[in-house]
């Protein structure tokens, strides 16, 4: 092979790794920054331990594997009553979701299909009876918003708005920074009161309401890999 056919090789091979690279970082410029919403159920049957409530009561959340940055709006729990003979109820008037590095303690609002009414009503506890399982959707006050025409209210808002800490002051964009290069996590939870009789005496204002039991739901929230994202990773953990 002549010296000129090798320097024209060399040149096309230079090319075609320059064109792969630009190729390849464009990519991985276009995909979406995924983060992992990780609910600590451990902590929570804990708690249920301590308040003997273990056998009573089942907590879970249903969590997609990963989101968008600023996709979740709401939460979808469920809530077991494994008792024979004792009512749970759920006191969504004074439940709260708290983002620990705000610091602020938010109003949990029940999501009805057709969210209507006045938010500044307060909310009726949620019955669960023996041996079955309520399953709501529930958000922060601070994230609906009205819709004039359809008349309703619907989330808007994240629940933890990760890229509002950007925009912040340099504790925030810190913060921001340190989550994206996956140097911390961010913590929330929901602080669930529940309150438990016996089926026949029901709730009620006064010297016969149920006594009240807080139970702290924690979560973790994780900025993922940017190889997650990619359509050949199977893992996906």
């Amino acid at each position: 092979m002549s010296r000129g056919s090798g320097d024209q090789n060399l040149v096309v091979l230079t090319l075609y790794i320059i064109g792969v690279s630009y190729t390849f970082n464009r990519m991985i410029e276009s995909i979406d920054d995924k983060i992992k919403y990780e609910y600590k159920g451990g902590a929570v049957n804990d708690q249920l331990t301590e308040q003997e409530l273990k056998d009573q009561i089942g907590i879970a959340f249903k969590l997609n594997s990963s989101y968008s940055l600023d996709d979740l709006k709401e939460l979808q729990i469920s809530i077991e009553n494994k008792s024979d003979n004792l009512a749970v109820y759920v006191d969504w008037e004074n439940s709260t979701l708290v983002v620990e590095h705000s610091k602020q303690s938010r109003r949990v609002i029940r999501i009805s299909p057709y969210l209507t009414r006045d938010l500044a009503i307060p909310q009726t506890p949620s019955l669960i009876t023996p041996k079955k399982t309520l399953t709501e959707k529930i958000t922060a006050e601070d994230v609906l918003e009205f819709d004039s025409v359809a008349g309703t209210y619907s989330a808007k808002k994240p629940l933890v708005s990760i890229s509002g800490l950007e925009k912040g002051g340099p504790p925030q964009k810190k913060l921001y920074n340190d989550f994206m290069n996956r140097g911390k996590e961010l913590d929330f939870s929901l602080q669930l009161v529940l309150r438990i009789s016996d089926v026949r005496v029901g709730i009620a204002p006064g010297i016969n309401i149920p006594p009240m039991y807080l139970i702290n739901c924690p979560f973790a929230v994780k900025k993922l890999p940017w190889t997650y994202a990619l359509p050949w990773n199977k893992k996906k953990k």
